[in-house]
This record gives structure tokens, C-alpha cells and sequence, in this order.
């Protein structure tokens, strides 16, 4: 099973059984030990996921954080859990603050089960950052978000590429909140400043008001727009094959399979981190199925053969040239993400 089903299996059991999960103790239980599973350690080993981690902090003696996890032999991860109606807040979570300064931890998670944010020290070295570099929500999962919990896996784990890419997660996520905050109701700073661009006259009080409600209509319409153009050009694909050119017998049908469209959504999450998931589009072909950028032949991601019942292989690009690597299931392209990344970049200098 792939990480991503495994996060996928956990979100089904939050919402089955989020009416019983009324306690911390029934959070830790039923979705904590679950998580750090699916991530590949096991919480049943003390010597690898520690409960109750205690360390002494100046006068604070006996303090403890909920658990500590081990990554050969070094405590690499602390985690303070909260209850599932409480809305996470570092002033809630003292001990987590003073524990990561004594620590060799270089990551800080605080979590209701359903939430779970993850903490560093881009803002000053040995201190906890007051806000969290990635966020991730079982109940409302994204790829990007998926893709970077991956890098938190047992078998993956490394610490400087996590932090490598930790600031800007942080940053573009601020500035994502901030642009909603916008979109839902404009601010008096950015209503003068679009405002200006095409007000000549004098900017009144009046006239502020006037272009708060335009600016927030033309968020909406620009939204719409684009959505339209996503559903238009999706709906002109599938004219395109439903009707062959002509001089071409036509195809017999194609069908994506399960396996296909896992692969196509572990690529989509690997992309994310050079590019917006939306620009990523899935084409099946009689042989492979493609995944390409912006649904463009000239901008192959990958190809994955999958057709075959005794052998799968992934198609990886190179300056355009193609390498087939055998591979025994749709998890493996996980190995192949720096290479992904490498080729979607070449399409973005």
C-alpha cells in the first residue's frame, strides 16, 4: 500500500469515527499511533517512539512532551497532542516550546489528530518558530501537502532536505492565507493601491468603498474565469478523442486503470514541489499512460507503462530523451522524485 492510500485509509477512520473522538486519549489512540505508522515507525517500540518524553528544562522538572521519535538513536521528532476540539495554538503548548531548545529534535509537531503542524527553527537557530512550515489536514488533504508529509517517512527521512525547503513552505503558505484573507474581504491598503492604477481622480472615502466591492468582484470573476477555461478545455479534449483525425482508424476504447491513476496522483504530488498541481494532466495512450505538464506532448513528466502483466516500468526524461526503469509498484516513482523534479524544472528555466 502507498503512503498516500495509507493517509488516505486514515481520513475515512477520522470521519467513521469522529463522533467517538471526543478526548486526547481517544485521538492519541485511534489516530497518533495510526499516523506514525503510516510513516513507517512503530509506535509499540519504545526505542523508537518514546510516550511521555521527559526532559528537564531549567526549573521545570519533570515536564513532559507526548512523544519523542528516534531516528537511528537520535531524537529527531517531537510531537504534543491536543484534543480534538481545541484549536492548535502554541500558547497551549508550552512544553513543546521550551523542549525543543534542550533537544537535539530539529522538528516540533503539534496536533488534535485532525490538524497536524509542523514546526522548525528558520526564524532563529535552537528556538521554535512561532508558526508552523507545513500544515497538513487529514480531512482536507492537498498534494503538496502529501508530498511533503512523505519526506517525514522512516525510510526517507532526512533532515536538510526537509529544512532545504522548509522556508519557502513556510513563506508560500503565509502569503496563500494572506491572499484569501484578500479575496474574501479586500483591505483598504490594496483597494488604494489596485485602485490608483485606474482611478485618476481623487481617492475618497466614497470612492473607497466603491472599489472594495469591485475588487472583491473581480476576485470572484477571475476565479470563475478560470475555472470555466479548466472545464472548457477539459471538455475540448474530450471531443478531440472521441473523434479520430482523419485517414486514422479509430483507437479502440482505452481505459485508465486503478494503478495508472495512483501513479499519475504520486506524480502529481512529487510536482508540487516545483509547480502548481493544477498544470499536471494525465493522457492514456494504448501503450502508456502519459503525464505531462500544462497537457502539453512537448513537456512529458513521466510515462508509465503499465500494460504489462509480468513487468511495470516508469519512463523518466532527460533533456528528452526517455529512460524506461523497471519497477514493481506505482510507490516506487517516490524513488525517482529528485529526477522528476530535475526534468520540471528544464521546462520552467
Amino acid at each position: 500500500m502507498s503512503f498516500e492510500e495509507k493517509l488516505l485509509d486514515l481520513s475515512k477512520l477520522c470521519e467513521e469515527q469522529k463522533a467517538h473522538l471526543l478526548t486526547e486519549e481517544a485521538v492519541k489512540t485511534s489516530i497518533v499511533l495510526r499516523m506514525f505508522q503510516s510513516l513507517g515507525f512503530d509506535p509499540f517500540n519504545p526505542r523508537e517512539v518514546i510516550p511521555e518524553f521527559t526532559a528537564d528544562v531549567g526549573i521545570k522538572k519533570g515536564e513532559k512532551v507526548d512523544y519523542a521519535i528516534r531516528i537511528e538513536g537520535n531524537v529527531a521528532i517531537l510531537i504534543e497532542c491536543k484534543s480534538p476540539d481545541q484549536v492548535l495554538n502554541l500558547k497551549h503548548a508550552s512544553q513543546l516550546y521550551r523542549y525543543f531548545s534542550v533537544t537535539d529534535a530539529r522538528f516540533a509537531v503539534l496536533t488534535n489528530g485532525f490538524e497536524w503542524q509542523f514546526y522548525t527553527d528558520l526564524d532563529q537557530s535552537n528556538k521554535m518558530d512561532q508558526k508552523p512550515f507545513l500544515t497538513f489536514k487529514l480531512e482536507s488533504m492537498d498534494a503538496t501537502a502529501v508530498s511533503e508529509l512523505s519526506k517525514f517517512q522512516k525510510d526517507q527521512f532526512d533532515e536538510e532536505k526537509i529544512l532545504s525547503t522548509a522556508a519557502n513552505l513556510k513563506y508560500v503558505s503565509a502569503l496563500k492565507s494572506v491572499i484569501r484573507k484578500e479575496i474574501e474581504t479586500p483591505s483598504p491598503e490594496l483597494v488604494t493601491l489596485w485602485g490608483r492604477h485606474i482611478y485618476e481622480g481623487r481617492f475618497t472615502a466614497q470612492i473607497q468603498e466603491q472599489f472594495t466591492a469591485l475588487l472583491k468582484r473581480s476576485f470572484s470573476e477571475v476565479l470563475r474565469d478560470k475555472v470555466n477555461a479548466r472545464l472548457s478545455n477539459a471538455l475540448q479534449r474530450n471531443y478531440e478523442d472521441e473523434v479520430p483525425l482523419s485517414g486514422e482508424d479509430q483507437q479502440s476504447e482505452i481505459e485508465t486503470t486503478d494503478e495508472e491513476m495512483e501513479g499519475y496522483r504520486i506524480v502529481v504530488a512529487i510536482a508540487a514541489k516545483v509547480v502548481n498541481p493544477d498544470r499536471v494532466f494525465i493522457r492514456d495512450q494504448k501503450s502508456y499512460c502519459g503525464v505531462l505538464l500544462d497537457d502539453n506532448n512537448r513537456k512529458p513528466i513521466v510515462r508509465l507503462w503499465f500494460n504489462s502483466k509480468t513487468k511495470k516500468y516508469v519512463g523518466l526524461f532527460d533533456n528528452e530523451a526517455e529512460e524506461k526503469v523497471s519497477i514493481d509498484q506505482p510507490a516506487d516513482i517516490y524513488k525517482f522524485a529528485d529526477r522528476i523534479c530535475a526534468a520540471l524544472e528544464t521546462y520552467e528555466s
